[in-house]
């Protein structure tokens, strides 16, 4: 096999290999690293097989490294996590090598001590499967029995053994093939796709947390799309994610058709993703026409409409999030609003822009302007260049006009220059409807660009209004 000696220039590979000798077990570096090594892809995790205990070796390396070294110990199963400075921060787990047996209901093996060959036919794929020796007398070597570098080299995901044991064992492997496939540029094997297909059922018995998990990893490639796609053709979007597969397909009435928004939705994301690594921003992108399908209508006049999906995908956001295992926080709230807002800036690239459209849409927007700006950029996807270089001329004349507008008017986190307290102390009276009668119109006056957003003037228009709601200043005779 090959040596690759180059590959453990770590100083940390050296005190494993010396840990190693002196309790005598062997031990390999082992998966991820080196993977990513001989793709020549920067890690931090390195995870390391002992031939015997995992956990008693790690407390050997730790012993040698010293103080600057914290680990933790997980002896119900077998493994140790150790944190250590050298360059950057290492993550290094151990684990002693094992050979694992599952029961057709659960995904949580029946584990037993095993040789490194155990380990390495327990693995997902051919290229996690690769080790390399830490022993003495063939330090640096190469152990690859399933030609994991020929699979890298040819750019496929492959498992080691039977796919369909292997996906039927742990189906979270199905969402991972597709993962790892996505994130690396490969294509998956075909006989192993199709087990994942027969297998896609399976996925039902691994929590809604892990799914999601590997899902994100998905979001945040390069080219989403990708992966989405494949989800869709192994059947398992379906299962996880039926309301975007909802999105598929394009419906002809009377020669008037509409586009595929599952494809448009795609596009989009990928579009998006050549901006930003958010998350966050990427499921607003995911979601943002997720209610298309639900109002859908053909009207003879116009032609296919989707009236109100921007607020009927917003309803539908925190459900879709807690099905999702999703937080329901202000990650939730934040793609909410931006699933609301998303046609507000395509709708004043189409119009005029007029000062107070770009008050209102800063002051409903507030600091996501931005983001929001970013997504409806990316929402262009029309195949008439003519139309996509005007959008964006017009997007970058709302930008402009953004920013004249915040530098001018402050609108963006608008708080009221007059207080619903001053407007009771003023009037001398409790919390009402009034209160918020006056309190909407002055803002509705700064946005409009009636008053300037400044107190004095909020506060002689507070007067006015609080005259026609027949309301008198305390001490006032009038």
């Amino acid at each position: 096999m090959e040596n690759l000696k180059s590959f453990l220039d770590k100083d940390i590979f050296k005190i494993v290999a010396s840990a190693a000798r002196e309790i005598g077990v062997d031990a390999y570096v082992i998966g991820g690293y080196v993977r990513d090594r001989i793709m020549d892809r920067e890690t931090a995790d390195i995870d390391i097989v002992a031939i015997g205990s995992g956990i008693e070796l790690a407390r050997k390396v730790a012993e040698k490294l010293g103080d600057n070294t914290r680990v933790n110990y997980f002896k119900n199963f077998g493994t140790a996590m150790l944190r250590h400075h050298e360059t950057q921060m290492l993550v290094v787990e151990f684990v002693g090598a094992r050979k694992e047996s599952y029961s057709r209901d659960s995904r949580k093996p029946v584990v037993e001590d095993g040789t490194l060959e155990d380990d390495q036919n327990r693995r997902d794929f051919t290229i996690n499967a690769m080790a390399i020796s830490l022993q003495e007398n063939d330090y640096g070597r190469l152990l690859d029995p399933f030609d994991g570098i020929g699979d890298i080299e040819r750019k496929i995901i492959r498992t080691p053994l039977d796919p369909d044991i292997t996906y039927s064992d742990d189906p979270l492997r199905m969402m991972r093939a597709i993962r790892f496939a996505t994130q690396l540029g490969f294509t998956i094997e075909e006989h192993s796709f199709e087990a994942i297909h027969r297998n896609r059922e399976r996925i039902k018995i691994v929590s809604g947390e892990r799914v999601t998990d590997e899902l994100n990893k998905i979001i945040l490639a390069d080219r989403p799309s990708y992966g989405f796609k494949a989800l869709e053709k192994a059947g398992l979007l379906q299962i996880i994610f039926p309301e975007f597969v909802a999105l598929k397909g394009a419906e002809t009435v009377e020669g008037k058709g509409h586009k595929d928004n599952f494809l448009h939705t795609l596009q989009v994301l990928d579009n998006l993703s050549e901006h930003t690594g958010d998350l966050w921003l990427r499921w607003a992108a995911i979601l943002h026409d997720i209610a298309k399908p639900a109002t859908k209508r053909y009207d003879k006049k116009i032609g296919w409409t989707f009236h109100s999906h921007e607020f009927v995908g917003a309803r539908m956001v925190p459900k879709i999030f807690k099905h999702m295992k999703l937080p329901m926080n202000e990650k939730m709230r934040y793609v909410q609003k931006l699933v609301l807002l998303h046609l507000r800036p395509i709708v004043l690239a189409q119009e005029e822009v007029t000062d107070s459209a770009i008050r209102r849409l800063l002051f409903e927007a507030g600091d996501d302007i931005d983001d929001l700006m970013i997504l409806c950029e990316a929402d262009i996807t029309s195949k008439n260049s003519a139309k996509v270089r005007r959008y964006l001329k017009n997007f970058i004349l709302v930008r402009r006009k953004l920013v004249e507008i915040e530098d001018k008017d402050r609108i963006r986190n608008f708080q009221p220059p007059v207080s619903g307290e001053l407007i009771m102390e003023t009037f001398g009276i409790q919390p009402c409807r009034d209160v918020g009668t006056i309190k909407n119109a002055i803002k509705d006056a700064i946005i409009e660009g009636i008053i300037p957003n400044e107190y004095e003037a909020a506060f002689g228009f507070m007067l006015e209004k609080g005259k026609e709601l027949g309301l008198r200043p305390v001490g006032s005779r009038q």
